[in-house]
């Protein structure tokens, strides 16, 4: 079905694998499409209620595949590949994990930000290799950066370029949690399994009227709130939950 990536569901989840394990997972423009198909598919499959994005061989993703480019009108390229994929993502609203099996620099770095969460491999680390080649952080990263550790060591971390150890991005907040190499992906399975049982509906509410805090004052955020009251409140998940409380058992969520 795909070239550069693989695309499986396991019960609940979705799992998207960057498949380029031999060029650590760089990007190219049939990747950019095959992740914005893939990323739909996953979003309009009812059965999946949670995504996995990881990456094959020792690399989580190492950024644009730069071999043989003779493209330098990076602006369409972000226009027409990163930024589609980007967007995709936000708006998907079911729960996304990076799984950061390894190295996420550049834009792999930035694919990595762009997720709800991110789970680390002691292995991982994070680089925004942007400025070894004269670029500037792009594919949302200026964007999500700051929101994750603040204005002022962003701009270190963009300008200095430098890496980031697994465990120096959980203390500055990049990560959700960092993992043994070896409990690795029975963690991300056992996240991802946890996210799919919980009331999707609620879950996709939260991440839209999240991301439209930024640019919203308190009054039109209590509007925003009032709606997504209004439209978790009728879910079927809600009346689930609201009886599991009331009987005094745990909830079997639907994902409606």
């Amino acid at each position: 079905m795909f070239e550069t990536i693989s695309y499986e569901t396991r019960g609940k989840t979705a799992w998207i694998t960057l498949n380029r394990p031999d060029k650590l997972n760089a990007f190219t423009s049939l990747m950019h499409k095959e992740m914005v198909s893939a990323i739909k598919e996953a979003n309009k499959d009812s059965n999946v209620r949670a995504v996995v994005i990881t990456g094959a061989g020792r690399a989580f993703c190492s950024g644009q595949d730069l071999s043989g480019s003779t493209d330098t009108d990076y602006g369409e390229v972000l226009r027409k590949g990163y930024n589609p994929m980007v967007q995709a993502l936000v708006a998907m609203e079911k729960p996304v994990i990076a799984a950061v099996n390894g190295v996420a620099a550049g834009a792999g770095m930035s694919l990595a930000l762009a997720c709800d969460f991110r789970i680390a491999s002691e292995k991982a680390s994070f680089i925004e290799a942007f400025i070894h080649v004269g670029l500037v952080p792009d594919s949302g990263n200026l964007y999500f950066l700051p929101r994750l550790v603040g204005h002022a060591k962003a701009m270190e971390l963009a300008v200095m370029g430098e890496k980031i150890t697994a465990e120096q991005a959980q203390e500055l907040g990049l990560v959700t949690k960092t993992v043994s190499e070896e409990e690795f992906m029975l963690e991300v399975e056992t996240y991802a399994e946890k996210l799919a049982n919980m009331p999707t509906k609620a879950i996709g509410l939260i991440k839209r009227y999240l991301n439209k805090s930024w640019e919203s004052d308190l009054n039109e955020m209590l509007e925003y709130e009032a709606q997504a009251q209004k439209i978790a409140g009728e879910s079927k998940d809600h009346q689930e939950g609201l009886h599991a409380f009331l009987e005094k058992r745990k909830p079997a969520f639907t994902g409606k």
